[in-house]
């Protein structure tokens, strides 16, 4: 309070006795009204039971001057009441028009302009027929393994294809089947002059869900159309396309494997071919057809000649009893032997001379060399033969079908609408949109407070 004594109110101190503190006026004419104004009667204090003990009886307070002053302290309330600023309000402005609104738009469009959708549900994996030994092979032994995950693989990136759109697109006329509710609703139908590149998108969005399972190589498709019967259809057309690219990724095969096979054959071929010649060059070159058996020839002339040097000299030793050393017959029978020795020692020389053939090559190198050549021919025969049975396996695989497209889950014919599902598709807006919301109302008062 303020110690002006123009002030309407002034301080009056008051005792430790002295009665509460009220305001009195400052001003002759304020306590002239003051005086003048009539008391109000004090209402009578109810009566209160006795004690046992009568308490002594309290002093009434005395009646205050009117002209002392009192001193009023104002007090602050503790909190006001709560009101709607203006920024709460354009916070709920917000919500409505970030979230409210968009909710209604989406559910009037959901459930009074979007067309009803069927789902057909169609189920394959790719199974490979794989044989055992090429005895097995060639005795007609077979057996079927599971999936190739490769194949499974391959035509699971064929249904996402443009290849695919287009084929069925010429068979079926998507654009037409899936452009005819357009007017009514654009969201959930195509452009009628939509591209390739519209509808293969749209394709894949819209037309089909594809759920894979690698471990497996099992693949399940839903297949959705505004009338049951085109879903159905498409259906059945993927899995005849599908089918399809499975026969010619088997005739590729065949022909691949055929291909192989035969040229391997002619290399074999060219092998042995290459090495019988140098056999013969090497037989024209040394006139020996075969070293081994004219081996055989001079030590089966080194034999026989072994042979009557025995006899000579056991013929010599028995003249030696009989007659003299001076006699002709024995003389003649020591030349011979020593004729015979001689030839026995020329015939050896001839295994390592140079003169053994008409190349004049020396009989150790001229074995080696046959030896060399001899081999090349059994490798490549052998070569040879294991191409010719690498062929018959190859076209023994050509005439069975090596992959198989198995339908587990034959293309359905839905009975009721399933989609859209409009329920979770309001559900998953009214997330995004409060999630969205709810960060935007963040940063505005994250950049409110910090100004």
């Amino acid at each position: 309070m303020s110690d002006d004594p123009k002030s309407p109110m002034r301080p009056v101190p008051s005792g430790k006795g002295a009665p509460p503190l009220r305001a009195v006026p400052s001003s002759p004419d304020a306590a002239a009204g003051a005086e003048a104004a009539p008391e109000k009667p004090k209402a009578a204090p109810k009566p209160k039971p006795q004690p046992a003990e009568a308490e002594p009886k309290r002093k009434k307070p005395a009646r205050p001057d009117p002209n002392e002053t009192v001193t009023v302290v104002e007090v602050t309330p503790m909190a006001r009441s709560a009101r709607m600023q203006r920024r709460h309000w354009g916070v709920l402005a917000s919500f409505v028009v970030i979230v409210l609104l968009p909710l209604a738009v989406a559910a009037f469009y959901l459930w009074a302009v979007a067309e009803d959708q069927y789902g057909s549900t169609v189920g394959f994996t790719v199974r490979r027929e794989e044989g055992g030994a090429a005895a097995d092979l060639l005795g007609g032994l077979t057996q079927l393994s599971g999936t190739g995950s490769s194949d499974s693989d391959i035509l699971y990136e064929f249904i996402q294809s443009a290849s695919l759109v287009s084929r069925v697109d010429d068979e079926l006329n998507l654009r037409a089947a899936y452009s005819a509710p357009y007017p009514s609703d654009p969201y959930f139908a195509l452009r009628p002059d939509a591209t390739m590149a519209e509808l293969t998108a749209y394709w894949d969005s819209r037309i089909v869900q594809i759920s894979y399972d690698k471990a497996s190589g099992l693949i399940e498709l839903r297949v959705l159309a505004f009338d049951p019967q085109t879903a159905q259809a498409v259906a059945q057309a993927i899995l005849e396309q599908s089918q399809r690219l499975i026969n010619d990724l088997n005739l590729q095969a065949r022909r691949d494997t055929i291909a192989f096979a035969e040229r391997d054959l002619e290399t074999a071929l060219e092998r042995l071919k290459a090495a019988r010649e140098a056999l013969t060059l090497f037989r024209t070159r040394t006139q020996i057809v075969d070293p081994s058996a004219d081996i055989q020839g001079r030590m089966g002339v080194i034999n026989n000649l072994q042979q009557q040097l025995a006899a000579t000299l056991v013929e010599y030793d028995l003249l030696l009893t009989t007659a003299a050393p001076s006699d002709p017959r024995v003389q003649q029978t020591r030349q011979r032997i020593d004729v015979i020795r001689e030839r026995i020692v020329q015939e050896r020389d001839t295994f390592s001379s140079a003169d053994a053939s008409a190349a004049g090559d020396d009989y150790p190198s001229l074995i080696a060399e046959y030896e060399g050549l001899s081999v090349d021919r059994e490798y490549a025969e052998e070569s040879y033969r294991a191409a010719l049975q690498a062929l018959d396996v190859a076209r023994s695989n050509a005439v069975r079908q090596s992959r198989y497209l198995t339908a587990y889950v034959e293309p359905t014919l839905p009975q009721t609408a399933e989609y859209p599902r409009r329920w979770s598709m309001l559900g998953l807006a009214a997330l995004f949109l409060t999630l969205a919301w709810a960060i935007m109302a963040l940063v505005y008062y994250s950049i409110r407070d910090s100004r």
